[in-house]
């Protein structure tokens, strides 16, 4: 029988600019964080000193202050994951960087840096939105149109 993932338990959660950020935190730092909430998460755990601070902070930004740098992340995933979501932090704000930047940095190819970037369990954190295609805005989230490819958009206006 094929495990069945169980949905994250978010201990905060702050209204956005283009809908809810709910944030789920282990051992003191953000595991999840999840930007594509159209409506308040009913599941809530109780309240966690970080997760509430990483809310306020993002609220902050989003109303035109300082980007949250120093929120502590510690996203699962595969070693390759990993290493691209580094070098994702360390793509300053307001500037991007292609796929295929970042694939030849990390000596990989464009899709498996996109793969890591879709799989990604702390956006904005780890700001995959960052991340572009050599022609276009490329995807968010494994889309390419729609509501994700919006806030991408509007992300990438705000910085």
């Amino acid at each position: 029988m094929a495990d069945i993932e169980t949905p994250p338990v978010f201990q905060a959660a702050c209204k956005a600019p283009f809908g809810w950020v709910a944030v789920a935190t282990r051992d003191g730092a953000v595991c999840e964080l999840d930007i594509f909430q159209q409506k308040k998460p009913r599941t809530m755990a109780a309240a966690d000193p970080l997760a509430e601070e990483v809310c306020a902070a993002l609220q902050r930004w989003f109303a035109g202050g300082g980007w949250p740098a120093d929120i502590p992340v510690a996203p699962e995933g595969t070693a390759f994951q990993k290493k691209v979501w580094r070098a994702l932090q360390q793509i300053p704000v307001g500037e991007t960087r292609t796929y295929g930047e970042l694939a030849r940095k990390l000596g990989s190819g464009p899709r498996a840096v996109g793969g890591a970037c879709r799989r990604n369990p702390v956006p904005l954190l780890i700001p995959c939105h960052r991340v572009v295609a050599a022609n276009g805005d490329g995807g968010f989230a494994g889309r390419t149109d729609g509501r994700r490819m919006e806030i991408k958009r509007w992300l990438l206006n705000h910085e």
